[in-house]
């Protein structure tokens, strides 16, 4: 079947934050003097929302929800005024969304980054290539639950089957099935071929330009 739209993952999928997120919470954790993280450390982290990855990032023994939500609101502060100076495509992405672009398949993200951060890094590296661009706005709402993909395909005018999920991590191939989406998993993130496969994954491509075929 010729699929009709593309739902793609931001961090690890699209574009590689990871230097920009990390950076941020360890502006965060010095601050408190509290130990920082590698980046390697960091890519364990990701996948989950930024709220998620404070509460790993804390110690042990000060990561109480109060310190949590403190810690979370600070990272915010910070990580907005830094999440587009490392933060780059992956290679071949722009052209990727170029072929698809001109065949008129339909193009939208789905993250579980803050929504005001998604729009803001989707708009400032990718602008004019997305319907739609769809970030954490309550928790409820956080992959893998398939809300917000099952809302994007209803304003697609699109059936889920007849849209691809791409991601790179277990959680996106989670909402994929959740969401009765094909999922698609991409080896140049931040989990294996292996946990993608185990998660779901249909296919899992080891190149942006290995879509074009699925599609």
């Amino acid at each position: 079947m010729k699929f009709k739209g593309i739902i793609f993952d931001l961090d690890g999928t699209l574009v590689n934050s990871l230097e920009d997120i990390s950076d941020a919470m360890n502006t965060v954790l010095t601050g408190l003097n509290y130990p920082t993280h590698t980046y390697d450390t960091y890519q364990y982290f990701i996948g989950s929302g930024l709220r998620n990855l404070v509460s790993k990032a804390l110690p042990a023994s000060n990561n109480s929800e109060e310190q949590i939500e403190n810690c979370f609101d600070c990272m915010i502060e910070t990580y907005r005024e830094v999440c587009t100076i490392k933060t780059k495509p992956y290679e071949g992405i722009v052209e990727l969304l170029d072929n698809l672009a001109s065949q008129n398949i339909k193009l939208a993200v789905f993250s579980n980054k803050a929504d005001e951060l998604t729009k803001k890094i989707a708009a400032q590296i990718f602008p004019d290539y997305f319907d739609a661009a769809v970030g954490l706005s309550t928790e409820a709402l956080k992959k893998p639950n398939p809300f917000e993909a099952l809302e994007i395909s209803k304003n697609w005018n699109l059936k889920p089957e007849e849209i691809l999920f791409v991601g790179d991590s277990d959680i996106d191939m989670q909402t994929a099935i959740n969401a009765n989406m094909f999922p698609v998993g991409v080896s140049w993130g931040y989990r294996t071929e292996e946990e993608l496969m185990a998660s779901g994954a249909k296919f899992v491509i080891h190149n942006p330009s290995d879509l074009i075929e699925i599609v």
